[in-house]
């Protein structure tokens, strides 16, 4: 009867609540493209910070910021041109040899070529959908069954807030981010039900070299901020342009088990600058 009572004490109890998921990546497999500089070089260091061990995919990467780290970057590092099919899935296949797992993808590669739509070329135009979308396409089919196999996974891609208000000078820019944007949701539909999240980071004006090409000096960042109205642009309510961490910061998250019922969505990172939309 006393070992009864004990037993139905014990249940009584308060149970001690769940441990948080913890946000760390330790022995984790991490892709990144866009991985040379920018949002996508911030990203791979994050990642490889949390303990994530990252291989970082651009088409060339700076000699210049891997000295800093003792000539090379702290990642591994593939050079592909993601535009090339055929290469894509030589690559893929052969990093899957080495460690046959992808626990996060991140698709931070991207190019923007600036015209309004009479003056954009064909060629401009070609190359934001081979890169912002094409690119991000033959990716993630040559994964597919990776992902599906191990059940498990999680992808962000990096739009824009260019796919949720249009731009003037920015027409091919604008169309492939809005198409990535979809690609992405079609995608995490797919493979929701094999455990897999897709989910998107949209960034607004950041401190990267695409920006810096732009916007040469720091009367062209104050405008920024302030707002461009003979553009239709409004300006950041943060009063501040972002810096490459800040959006790596963000595709971390996503990325984590912190957001492990995410999935299907558009984060805007951008100070409000899109108020919302």
């Amino acid at each position: 009867m006393f070992l009864a009572d004990q037993n139905n004490l014990a249940s009584a109890l308060p149970q001690a609540p769940p441990r948080p998921p913890a946000f760390h990546f330790e022995g984790r497999q991490v892709w990144v493209t866009g991985a040379g500089r920018g949002i996508g070089y911030q990203a791979a260091m994050a990642f490889r910070q949390l303990g994530a061990r990252v291989i970082g995919i651009d088409r060339c990467f700076d000699s210049e910021l891997g000295s800093r780290h003792g000539k090379k970057y702290p990642f591994k590092t593939v050079q592909l041109d993601i535009t090339d099919r055929a290469a894509i899935a030589t690559a893929c296949d052969q990093l899957l040899l080495e460690t046959p797992r992808v626990d996060v993808l991140v698709n931070a590669a991207g190019v923007l070529r600036l015209g309004r739509l009479e003056d954009t070329s064909a060629e401009d135009w070609q190359a934001c959908f081979d890169i912002n979308v094409s690119g991000v396409f033959h990716i993630l089919s040559r994964l597919l069954p990776q992902f599906k196999a191990q059940r498990s996974g999680s992808i962000v891609n990096v739009a824009s807030n260019a796919a949720h208000v249009p731009r003037l000078n920015m027409v091919a820019y604008c169309a492939s981010k809005s198409a990535l944007v979809s690609l992405s949701h079609c995608a995490g539909l797919e493979l929701a039900q094999y455990g897999v999240r897709c989910n998107l980071v949209s960034p607004g004006s950041t401190d990267t070299p695409m920006l810096r090409s732009m916007l040469p000096d720091e009367e062209g960042m104050r405008r920024t901020i302030a707002g461009l109205p003979e553009q239709f642009k409004l300006g950041i309510p943060l009063r501040k342009i972002a810096t490459a961490r800040e959006i790596a910061n963000t595709i971390v998250f996503l990325a984590s088990d912190l957001a492990s019922h995410i999935t299907m969505q558009d984060l805007v990172v951008d100070g409000g600058a899109t108020l919302a939309a």
